[in-house]
């Protein structure tokens, strides 16, 4: 018993540890310093190198927490069906790796900017070509890592709604709120412009869960003394 509250806490926390990671990375990055044409990106990332730099840094943390959340949610739910688990668990890990292909390309983003500007940042170079290229593994690994986490998602929840480990109401509104993200996924696919909404009731889902797990645990926990 002392142990499923504990894994709820855990649980709990790591929806929040991957939720508060991704956004600072979202945060330090993407509305700033990747944003623009890549001659631009190339400025702002040499002007804040030291914000770059703790932006991958989050990204990497965020990997780690999703590999951990996924291990926990295997954990959680396989005894509801262990296939549907294992294929949730891998969507899970592969969205953990694609995420990393996608922060060595806005890690190697760096050095370019700098030999970038050092060059007195010329209107056509072999710079702007590497760039382009390596921010192009950034954004299309992260926009992979997305459909992963899609896949995956609308797995757990559907275990979660089988399971009863958390309230249905809860199960269903993550199934709805990860659908709707994946059809998001599927617009930018088709290079449609989407509202950050389909993507922003992700977070709001994975706070109130996150919350909901942990005050869970430590309740159940004081009952029991």
């Amino acid at each position: 018993m002392n142990s499923d509250k504990k894994t709820s806490r855990l649980l709990g926390a790591a929806f929040l540890f991957v939720l508060v990671t991704g956004l600072t990375y979202g945060v330090l990055s993407d509305l700033t310093l990747l944003s623009g044409g890549i001659s631009d990106s190339f400025v702002n990332i040499s002007n804040n190198l030291t914000r770059m730099r703790i932006s991958i840094l989050f990204e990497l943390l965020s990997c780690f927490g999703i590999v951990v959340l996924a291990v926990l949610l295997f954990v959680v739910l396989n005894k509801q069906n262990k296939i549907i688990a294992l294929v949730a668990l891998g969507w899970w890990l592969a969205e953990a790796i694609t995420l990393a292909v996608s922060i060595i390309g806005s890690f190697a983003l760096i050095p370019l900017s700098l030999e970038y500007v050092k060059a007195g940042a010329p209107d056509a170079s072999y710079l702007l070509t590497l760039g382009t290229l390596f921010h192009g593994v950034y954004t299309w690994a992260y926009d992979i890592h997305m459909w992963f986490y899609s896949l995956g998602g609308i797995l757990w929840f559907s275990l979660f709604y089988k399971s009863k480990y958390i309230p249905r109401v809860f199960a269903v509104w993550g199934i709805g709120a990860v659908s709707l993200g994946l059809i998001g996924m599927v617009l930018v696919l088709f290079d449609v412009r989407v509202n950050l909404l389909f993507f922003l009731q992700i977070a709001v889902f994975e706070l109130t869960i996150g919350l909901w797990l942990v005050v869970k645990g430590i309740r159940d926990g004081s009952e029991t003394r």
